[in-house]
């Protein structure tokens, strides 16, 4: 193995250990939100909210790495941020504390920008070594999600005492950053604002066809989740379902990101997009479990494509500002997420169906805006 493929599988260590927590909280928050009184609205604000909140601070993430020239520090104490508000979590007694201790949690997230930025540091085949470093944060989401199905089923275990080993098993993160060896990096001289000002045309149409898309793939798994449960009856059955979702999301992110190093950013994505037109118009008339564990397994391939390809694609067009450019690209997707989410939770409420409709409307629109984007 190189040198600098060790530092990617170092980062997606790190990646690995952390999803392996978050994964364990992630299937019950729906429940634990329900639970605790919240409904659609409430669920769509989560899953817009774990992305939106960390908008900012992941621009800043980016745009201050490229201004100091150091990426590290910003991975650490994102990571760490995390840990701690895990704990926090495990205090929530009401749906409004889960969202809010939900939402630092993804304060944290503002280490991806300055991780993304390093990546191609490490090696020229940049789809590889993004599909590496989600490929083990998938891997993590799997045993994650494993984790949680089992203690649930075999201990009848309480969502409070999973969330503690689940902030127990994310402290892990923190070890493998110690042994990344960071290159130097120039700082760069510019404010954020005229980094972003300066980014070509070609970025700035790409990243505003992305922010299209994520008015309806800002976190869909959540209501996947719910739907599950109504479908099989079955809390363990609709985690379950999330487990295979995650395997094959793991087992996808290598080759579709080594497949758009061979044919093209845009026509793999295309094909992501085009599944999640299939996934979302089939969930409109879905009635049996068969489609419903097809169009999971669908929708792990759209995964898997829309968080590796992306960041590749960000990378070639960014030039020397890459910190930056992945901080405003994961800014913008941030706060559409917020947006989405809040659309898609009160037509939940209206009925499933009616919110599906919707987003295969705007997927097929994404689709269309895709086709113009320039190499």
């Amino acid at each position: 193995m190189k040198k600098g493929e060790k530092n990617i599988w170092f980062l997606g260590g790190s990646s690995f250990f952390n999803d392996i927590g978050s994964e364990m909280i992630a299937p019950i928050l729906p429940f634990l939100i329900t639970g605790l009184g919240g409904g659609g609205l409430a669920i769509g604000a989560l899953s817009g909210l774990r992305e939106g909140l960390a908008a900012i601070v992941k621009l800043f993430g980016g745009w201050y790495s490229d201004k100091v020239g150091k990426r590290m520090p910003f991975v650490f104490l994102g990571y760490l941020v995390s840990v701690i508000s895990r704990f926090l979590l495990a205090l929530a007694a009401s749906w409004q504390y889960v969202i809010a201790f939900v939402s630092v949690e993804r304060v944290g997230k503002a280490r991806d920008a300055p991780r993304d930025a390093l990546i191609p540091e490490f090696t020229k085949k940049r789809g590889r070594g993004y599909g590496i470093q989600q490929m083990l944060d998938t891997g993590g989401a799997i045993l994650g999600s494993i984790l949680v199905l089992f203690l649930l089923w075999k201990f009848s275990m309480s969502f409070t005492s999973i969330i503690l080993i689940a902030g127990a098993i994310s402290v892990f993160s923190l070890v493998p950053l110690f042994f990344v060896k960071e290159p130097k990096s120039k700082p760069q001289k510019h404010t954020m604002f005229k980094g972003v000002k300066s980014f070509s045309g070609k970025l700035k149409y790409f990243i505003f066809v992305m922010t299209v898309f994520t008015l309806v793939n800002f976190g869909l798994y959540m209501f996947l989740i719910l739907r599950a449960k109504e479908i099989t009856g079955s809390r363990i059955a609709a985690i379950a379902l999330g487990v295979l979702f995650n395997f094959v999301w793991a087992g996808f992110s290598i080759p579709f990101g080594s497949l758009s190093d061979k044919i093209g950013r845009k026509k793999v994505l295309i094909g992501g997009y085009s599944l999640f037109f299939i996934v979302t118009l089939g969930f409109v008339y879905l009635q049996d479990v068969t489609s419903l564990i097809f169009l999971f397994v669908l929708y792990a391939l759209v995964w898997a494509v829309t968080n590796t390809v992306p960041r590749a694609y960000i990378s070639d067009l960014s030039g020397t500002k890459r910190g930056t450019a992945h901080g405003f690209y994961q800014f913008m997707i941030g706060i559409i997420s917020i947006v989405g989410g809040l659309i898609a939770g009160a037509l939940w409420d209206i009925s499933p169906e009616v919110m599906f409709t919707y987003m295969s409307v705007v997927a097929l629109l994404s689709i269309v805006l895709l086709i113009f984007v320039r190499d």
